[in-house]
């Protein structure tokens, strides 16, 4: 492995170095500070609650909240002379000129309000008397004060500096992506002219990049406004990683890896290209040449900070599916489901009902794709599926889950549209899409299906699946008690604002428990599987790899919270500065008012919902989900909305589309994902055993097809289902 990442990334041993210790450490440092700093905030919540407890008195009015800061002493006269200031006010007033223009003010309010001002200067007295009495009375709450405060300063100075947090993570990952090559784009490069044209658009897309920030950098200094040291900082990063990103590229151009393969052509290298360094060069050239806007790309990077958070959430639930990679989760589930030698559809569709949890605590169905992916692919082929079925299911194994509680793609729309809808409405009516969808695959797939129904006998099946579900009682309880400390010690649930804190801890402590134990004996193969799946390892490097006693659950703790941070590294850099340059595509359809030619109304409202949904998975085909998100929220919504449809079912319309652009071609994310995840080798062999097994166009491209075929309804059912409903009067 070390030799390859040393050829991968160019930089021999300085690469290797880099690649697998110093971003890596870099991250995992980062990634911890985001927990401390999210759960810091619980525990300030609770160490307040605290402090009133111990030291608040309701009969005297006495708060904490009072004593946070040193009482001051006031600074006025408690026992003033007032027939005296009274006289020598009505003379300074005698002898102020415009006291006449403003109307004197008589004797008898001067003397008011000067007894007023010495009331307030009583009660300020009184308040301080009493705080110092209470401070004499608790020597303790000094103390706690100097420990709740202290802690309040350490978080605040997290909170404050998340977006620095967050750029230098992006930094860090970033150049590990480019010197692994690890960026999406629809096929890795693989010969010597891919690496040529891949080189080369790298660089012109990175250089567009640097230049654009070095120019949105002088128009913020030349503004003339007081600029912040945050702002600064945040420039020079920007600059930094584009910079150094820039001369990696040139770095790689000249200095192609030993493996590259001799030839190619064109056409191919051209699909090496990464997705952002496309989007880095249409928008870098529209921009600069045609616009006169050089700055444009920089700017529209600052959708990063603005949604600083929401990408830390992020992070954290790409490092959360890494760290399940590292489990036995996946597997203990699985096991549980093996005993009743299902049907593959069958076997599939439980598998996705399942994997919609995971979906939702992970923000989106491609970060699920990428840790659980493999695992999918190998269990359903060893189930007697097809190999283009196995990668179907894996590439739409998150997609149910994006609908449901707590997934982070809903909460950034409802951020962005808080306006017109809540996450809490989104997420009740994504139940029923998610069932709807569900059982629209099981009826897809069973239509298709070699084997309608199989399941062994409850007397056969039962036994065995009680036993599995043995294994699994410990981790259940090491999540409840996670859980219960969240709740009981600082008074907080799980919920989609704090998973993305507490499901990294629980996946750490199963880890941690998976690493001290003694290795658990695997759940028996059935007899008639077990030939089958000898041979699938034969054939297959892939399964091989990931057999039941794969190399991740041979590791221990350490290695295995570095491997999983490692993966997660790349995963970042590359979703991110994604995420980062779909904005940027955003914001050149905004300026190039393309929106504008859209009608506000279309004349019918099936034509307005047919041709939005369609518009919707056009996107979902070309982008990824949170820029694309983004993007609709300030465009596409408001002529929705102008059109009649409701917010809640516009948004609805948007989720299902994007899931069916997301395994739809030219690009097809979450292809693309699982790609990343099996393997290059694995999914050409599964092409190539289709062209020679079958001669039925479906069966040929099912990793294509079958999403499409289960999505695509379920797209129309969504749109159009509700009009009708309401239309025939079956619900106001």
């Amino acid at each position: 492995m070390q030799e390859n990442q040393q050829q991968r990334s160019g930089l021999g041993l300085l690469g290797y170095i880099w690649n697998e210790w110093i971003s890596t450490f870099a991250i995992l440092i980062l990634l911890l500070l985001t927990l401390i700093v999210g759960t810091g905030e619980m525990i300030h919540g609770q160490l307040l609650r605290m402090g009133e407890r111990l030291y608040g008195d309701p009969a005297t009015g006495m708060q904490y909240s009072f004593l946070r800061a040193e009482p001051q002493k006031p600074s006025c006269d408690r026992h003033p002379n007032i027939d005296a200031q009274v006289q020598a006010q009505m003379k300074a007033n005698k002898n102020d000129e415009f006291a006449d223009f403003f109307g004197a003010a008589s004797e008898q309010d001067v003397r008011a309000s000067l007894l007023a001002a010495q009331q307030l200067c009583e009660e300020k007295y009184q308040f301080y008397d009493k705080a110092i009495a209470h401070l004499d009375k608790h020597p303790s709450l000094r103390t706690y004060r100097a420990l709740e405060t202290g802690f309040f300063g350490i978080f605040k100075f997290g909170v404050d500096n998340r977006t620095i947090f967050l750029l230098i993570m992006v930094f860090f990952a970033a150049i590990t992506a480019s010197l692994k090559i690890h960026h999406i784009g629809l096929r890795s490069p693989k010969s010597k002219i891919d690496f040529v044209v891949y080189s080369i658009a790298m660089v012109i897309g990175n250089a567009l990049l640097t230049l654009s920030t070095i120019s949105q950098y002088h128009s913020l200094i030349q503004s003339g406004v007081a600029i912040t040291h945050e702002a600064l900082v945040v420039s020079w990063l920007w600059i930094g990683l584009f910079g150094i990103l820039t001369l990696i590229s040139v770095f790689q151009l000249f200095r192609i890896p030993k493996q590259a393969q001799p030839g190619g052509n064109i056409g191919l290298a051209l699909l090496s290209v990464p997705l952002y360094a496309y989007m880095s060069i249409l928008t870098g050239l529209a921009f600069t040449f045609f616009m006169d806007y050089p700055m444009g790309q920089g700017i529209y990077l600052g959708i990063l900070v603005e949604f600083s958070g929401i990408f830390l959430n992020l992070a954290l639930f790409i490092w959360a599916g890494m760290l399940l990679t590292q489990t036995r989760v996946m597997d203990l589930f699985l096991d549980i489901l093996r005993p009743w030698n299902l049907a593959p559809e069958t076997l599939t569709w439980l598998i996705l009902l399942a994997a919609a949890i995971p979906t939702a605590y992970t923000g989106a169905s491609g970060i699920f794709v990428i840790a659980a992916g493999a695992i999918i692919y190998k269990e359903v082929w060893n189930s007697g599926a097809r190999r283009q079925y196995a990668l179907a299911v894996s590439a739409m194994s998150g997609s149910l889950g994006v609908v449901v509680r707590p997934c982070l793609l809903v909460v950034l729309i409802a951020m962005l549209d808080s306006r017109h809808v809540t996450s809490d409405e989104l997420f009740d009516h994504g139940f029923y899409v998610f069932w709807l969808t569900a059982f629209i695959f099981l009826g897809v797939s069973l239509l298709l299906a070699d084997t309608k129904f199989r399941v062994n006998s409850p007397r056969v099946a039962l036994p065995n699946m009680l036993r599995a579900c043995i294994p699994v009682i410990p981790y259940i309880v090491i999540t409840i008690v996670v859980l219960a400390f969240y709740k009981y010690a600082l008074d907080t649930g799980m919920n989609e604002f704090t998973a993305p804190v507490i499901l990294p801890l629980i996946l750490i402590a199963i880890i941690l428990f998976d690493k001290t134990r003694k290795e658990p004996k695997s759940v028996p193969v059935l007899a008639e599987h077990e030939s089958l799946i000898k041979e699938h390892e034969k054939n297959s490097p892939f399964l091989r790899e990931h057999g039941a006693q794969s190399s991740q659950y041979r590791r221990g703790f350490a290695r295995s919270m570095h491997f999983a941070t490692a993966e997660t590294v790349g995963h970042i850099g590359a979703l991110i500065i994604l995420m980062a340059l779909s904005a940027s595509v955003g914001g050149l359809i905004e300026r190039t008012e393309i929106v504008e030619y859209l009608p506000t109304h279309l004349g019918s409202i099936t034509i307005s919902l047919f041709f939005i949904a369609m518009l919707l998975a056009l996107i979902g085909m070309c982008t990824d989900p949170f820029g694309a998100v983004i993007l609709v929220a300030a465009t596409i919504a408001p002529v929705a909305y102008e059109n009649g449809i409701h917010p809640i079912h516009f948004w609805m319309i948007v989720l299902v589309a994007f899931e069916l652009g997301y395994v739809t071609p030219p690009v097809a994310l979450n292809h693309l994902l699982t790609r990343l995840s099996v393997g290059d080798e694995e999914v050409s062999a599964a092409d190539k055993e289709a062209k020679e097994k079958y001669t039925s166009f479906y069966y040929r491209y099912e990793r294509w097809l079958l999403p499409i075929m289960v999505l695509f309804p379920a797209l129309m059912i969504v749109t159009f289902a509700p009009y009708l409903f309401k239309m025939f009067g079956w619900y106001s």
